[in-house]
């Protein structure tokens, strides 16, 4: 779809410390996009319940608030649509996915949960959109409330990207205890901040070449409160933008430890930190600390654009927006895809002829038996690659096997719900049936998914009949729908002269049931002789 007239977008992200909003103007031409309004609201979503670990009601509230402030200063800016994603606090929460669609609901806002690495990817995205790499390494950093995420690239691929469990609001929830910090509290958050980064460094570091003296960027609140400090001390003023403003280790080192000898109330004195940023911001600075000697990093230049941004490069990606250099980025699904079929050893050119028949399966009922788009078709696309890859674990309940391998394979590009979906799609391409008694078909909360589940997964289960042996016995498949006799019928022409496909029309026999009871036809393979 090329878009070829100013757009006007906002980004939502909700985060575990704060809700922040992007209104931009995407110039089509360019393509670019200009920033024309930001909002940001602290909530603390990731306050959350001690023993529950679900978002508190107080946070929750405060939440749909910010929510309902960000849609309404949208509209006021003209956006024709917004893009919204929610990070670690909802992804964790028990009751995250409730509020998702208590927001749906009450608000008409559809928020898209995204998995940590998906995050970096789009923190990458962003990145990329505010500076130049040229060609060189670069080592990003986003400290938020609840995660850390790190990312290495040259402007192309990224190499690695990684989120870890460390945030600024959730240490200083589970390891401060004392106002000051004691000493002791200090140098056991210090050891675990290290013992967390230590693992994602390390893979980080294992994808640098030799020679290579990576430049690290700071992305997020908390590093912007630090320079902002910093800037304010030593020259009296804080420059706007703040983008390309470096910080060294030792100067980071200082206000550590001015930090940690000041209690809440001296911490909120300092220009520029409000009360809500003084509760976190010393455990914030520790993780940059660690992070910077960790990885070796002398200083760290400051780059505004984060997420928020990302969200928006990822969506004129995905709308064949930009060409140049981002280019390569645009087809992050489907490589996310192949590496993952790679990786669990998945035979493809099975799996692509499985794939083939699926979408010819799609296309040819789509408006007859089905209403669903582009966007499904890609969701079918994806489960029909992977729908074997549990093989991989065991090769009995191998489709079991394939739901958790997606579910928990980090594919890039897709939202945690279509994940969620593609897992689903494979899990049902044999047996039994999708259930509400089945716990990976109660995890989709969205009717709309569990209905695409319900249809897409029947036809993917006559695409695998259709390669029963794995040989590419049939060459195509042609849909013929006969309404006033109920029937649909599937003309299958052979790709070898002699073969009499029994097994196909065995296994499409045997693999009807889910296809007839979705769709209320009695469903006729047809072998049709090759003359």
């Amino acid at each position: 779809m090329a878009v070829d007239h100013e757009r006007v977008l906002a980004a939502i992200d909700v985060g575990t410390n704060s809700i922040h909003m992007v209104v931009v103007r995407v110039q089509p031409t360019l393509p670019a996009f200009t920033i024309v309004s930001k909002e940001k609201t602290t909530v603390r979503l990731g306050d959350r319940d001690k023993q529950t670990g679900n978002l508190t009601p107080g946070a929750m509230e405060r939440a749909m608030e910010a929510l309902r402030r960000c849609i309404e200063i949208s509209k006021t800016l003209n956006a024709e649509q917004i893009l919204a994603v929610a990070t670690s606090a909802v992804r964790e929460a028990p009751n995250g996915r409730e509020f998702l669609n208590r927001v749906g609901e009450e608000l008409g806002l559809w928020i898209n949960l995204i998995s940590g690495t998906e995050e970096a990817r789009r923190i990458y995205l962003g990145v990329l959109s505010g500076m130049e790499f040229s060609q060189q390494p670069h080592v990003i950093i986003d400290i938020g409330g609840g995660s850390t995420e790190l990312i290495l690239g040259d402007g192309h691929e990224p190499r690695t990207l990684s989120s870890t469990k460390v945030g600024a609001v959730r240490l200083t929830a589970e390891h401060i205890t004392t106002d000051p910090i004691s000493n002791v509290e200090f140098q056991s958050l210090q050891a675990y901040i290290r013992g967390m980064l230590e693992r994602s460094v390390e893979e980080l570091q294992a994808h640098l070449r030799p020679g290579e003296r990576p430049r690290l960027v700071g992305t997020s609140g908390t590093i912007e409160t630090l320079a902002t400090m910093h800037a304010r001390e030593t020259q009296g003023i804080v420059p706007n933008p703040l983008n390309g403003y470096s910080l060294t280790l030792g100067d980071l080192r200082d206000i550590v430890n001015r930090l940690r000898r000041l209690n809440l109330a001296e911490r909120s004195q300092i220009p520029g930190i409000n009360d809500r940023r003084a509760e976190i911001i010393l455990a914030g600075a520790l993780i940059l600390q660690e992070a910077m000697t960790l990885l070796g990093a002398e200083s760290i230049v400051i780059c505004e654009r984060s997420l928020r941004e990302g969200v928006i490069v990822d969506w004129m990606l995905t709308h064949g927006l930009i060409e140049d250099r981002l280019r390569y980025q645009s087809s992050v699904r489907q490589r996310s895809v192949i590496k993952t079929a790679q990786k669990y050893r998945v035979n493809l050119p099975y799996s692509e002829r499985v794939a083939h028949f699926a979408l010819s399966l799609f296309d040819q009922t789509q408006g007859i038996l089905h209403e669903w788009g582009e966007e499904e078709r890609e969701l079918l696309w994806a489960a029909a690659i992977l729908h074997n890859c549990g093989h991989h674990v065991s090769h009995d309940a191998h489709h079991k096997h394939s739901y958790y391998l997606i579910r928990n394979g980090d594919l890039l590009g897709y939202t945690e719900t279509e994940v969620e979906t593609i897992a689903n799609l494979a899990r049902y391409h044999r047996k039994s049936l999708p259930k509400k008694k089945h716990e990976n078909y109660r995890c989709l909360t969205s009717k709309r998914h569990r209905r695409i589940v319900d249809q897409l997964s029947a036809l993917l289960r006559l695409a695998v009949a259709l390669d029963r042996r794995q040989i590419g016995a049939i060459k195509q498949v042609t849909c013929k729908h006969l309404p006033d006799k109920s029937e649909f019928h599937l003309l299958l022409e052979a790709a070898r002269v002699g073969d009499d496909c029994a097994l196909e029309l065995w296994s499409l026999n045997y693999k009807k049931d889910a296809f007839e009871t979705e769709f209320g036809l009695r469903l006729v393979p047809v072998l049709e002789s090759v003359h």
